[in-house]
């Protein structure tokens, strides 16, 4: 049986495709043309450059390579149901110039009118073999062309299974938020940002301390271990040594006679240097110590203070205390 309806690639076309395969250059199909064949059916012929008869030419919805055969391309335009009162026996694909780049014609079906008491959207495709359809696209205007339920369909089952996939990994994700701080890091994503953990004190409503490490040194915060109290066991004696290495410390001594020379030593040695002495004792009216070390003291050395018998009162009003700091 003779091929009766077939599509083929005018002279124009191929000389188009051809030259845009050796120029590695694409060639633009963007319009779709429908005719009646001047009411016959017509017999394409390459020589064509329009159609016998054309009742509509408007943008393509699709042009795309037959997923069956990489040798076809399948060409797609949908006429809404707005548009007809024609027949349709023939189409053609344009390139964006204007030129008839392939034909053909196809079973003849009335696309009727609104007006006419009936209407349809319909869909008409041309299949067109060429030898590479990589260099054939389509360049269409969105705002003008319409979908067909099929390519709806397609679309949203994609953008479906991409959501879906998107969800799936978002939610296995340990940490699918990673402009956020977790709970479980308890800060440490900006443990090294000073002038973020600056600001972020200060929204908190703390100070400067805050920020501070707990230790002896320069810039550090002591806590009471800092802070060490000694006494001697009969009490006459004590030592604080303060968070800076400072020493504090206190000898009572009870005199037999105003005259006697009170010998005593401190009770922890200063490592470095005693920095001072002063006394006090149980008289209304202070008195001046006077040391036989003056200046700096050196370590470990023993301490004798010496009374003047026209200062130091003897009887009910007790005995004296004996101060010095040091480090």
């Amino acid at each position: 049986m003779t091929q009766k309806y077939y599509a083929i690639v005018t002279s124009s076309g191929a000389a188009m495709i051809a030259n845009a395969a050796a120029l590695g250059l694409k060639l633009n199909i963007t319009q779709m043309a429908v005719g009646d064949g001047g009411g016959a059916l017509p017999t394409p012929n390459a020589s064509q450059t329009k159609l016998v008869n054309e009742t509509r030419r408007a943008a393509l919805n699709a042009l795309s390579v037959d997923p069956d055969n990489a040798s076809q391309i399948i060409a797609e335009q949908i006429i809404p149901e707005t548009e007809g009162g024609f027949w349709i026996r023939e189409m053609g694909l344009y390139s964006e110039d204007g030129t008839l780049i392939a034909v053909c014609n196809t079973p003849e079906t009335y696309k009727p009118a609104l007006q006419e008491g009936s209407g349809r959207t319909q869909t008409v495709r041309m299949i067109l073999i060429v030898n590479s359809t990589d260099t054939i696209t389509l360049k269409i205007d969105p705002s003008v062309v319409l979908a067909t339920r099929k390519y709806v369909d397609d679309s949203i089952l994609t953008v479906r299974q991409y959501a879906s996939k998107l969800l799936a990994d978002h939610v296995s994700d340990l940490n699918p938020h990673d402009q956020y701080l977790l709970t479980e890091n308890a800060l440490a994503e900006i443990g090294g940002d000073n002038a973020l953990l600056t600001k972020l004190f200060l929204n908190l409503g703390l100070g400067t301390a805050a920020g501070k490490d707990v230790g002896t040194d320069p810039g550090q915060i002591p806590d009471m271990s800092a802070w060490k109290f000694v006494k001697s066991s009969d009490g006459t004696k004590w030592a604080l040594t303060l968070p800076n290495g400072f020493l504090l410390q206190k000898v009572s001594a009870n005199p037999a006679s105003v005259s006697t020379l009170v010998t005593s030593s401190w009770l922890v040695p200063y490592p470095a240097e005693c920095l001072g002495i002063w006394h006090a004792d149980g008289s209304s009216s202070a008195v001046n110590l006077d040391s036989t070390a003056a200046g700096i003291i050196s370590v470990g050395r023993t301490y004798h203070v010496g009374f003047s018998v026209s200062t130091v009162q003897t009887g009910a009003l007790g005995g004296h205390d004996i101060y010095s700091i040091g480090y």
